[in-house]
């Protein structure tokens, strides 16, 4: 039976609650950004090249850091951290957001 480092794990759900607000903020600021321009393309580009580095270093570190445990965590909070900002972004019912 293998036994679970809960502290590491803790430990990277943080960092991945973390990771996943700041990679959401950019994503936001990147469309608001692109919907400004004429060429959008170079913006996003940039944004996804600029948040996926980000993303893949920090889950790296993440993982040399913590082992599995630690990446578990990051990953699963990354994930809800995605399904929350994907909630607040869709509209409400009535159309306002």
């Amino acid at each position: 039976m293998s036994s679970i480092d809960w502290t590491a794990f803790a430990a990277g759900a943080l960092a991945g609650a973390l990771i996943g607000a700041l990679f959401f903020a950019g994503l936001a600021l990147g469309v608001q950004l692109a919907l400004r321009r004429t060429r959008p393309a170079a913006i996003l580009g940039l944004s996804a090249l600029l948040r996926i580095s980000l993303l893949l270093a920090m889950g790296w570190l993440v993982a040399q850091m913590g082992g599995a445990a630690a990446l578990t965590g990051f990953g699963l909070t990354f994930l809800a951290t995605r399904f929350i900002a994907i909630a607040l972004a869709r509209p409400t019912a009535s159309g306002k957001p």
